[in-house]
């Protein structure tokens, strides 16, 4: 009965575990090995982070001028100046 028990188990194989990698098998031949893609990245993570930040600040200040020169009919880059976010602070915090 044993025996029996160890043909099965031996008979029975193992469940491959999905990873990237693949074990080559002896049985196998190499061209039914199926060719897995390298991908290589042109553009490190940490780059696409500081490009995205990028954007985004390039995003917020033509945002900021057309917004302050269109709606508020002011000059286009009076908004980047000191003197006016000083202004609107002074506003907010009642000291005008």
């Amino acid at each position: 009965m044993t025996n029996e028990l160890d043909r099965q188990i031996e008979q029975k194989e193992p469940a491959a575990k999905k990873t990237r990698r693949r074990i080559k098998n002896v049985s196998e031949s190499p061209t039914e090995q199926p060719v897995g893609k390298v991908r290589l990245r042109l553009i490190p993570i940490w780059l696409r982070i500081i490009i995205v930040i990028l954007l985004f600040l390039v995003a917020v200040i033509v945002g900021l001028v057309i917004g302050y020169s269109v709606i508020g009919d002011g000059a286009a880059f009076d908004v980047l100046k000191w003197e006016t976010w000083q202004h609107l602070l002074d506003i907010i915090n009642g000291k005008e």
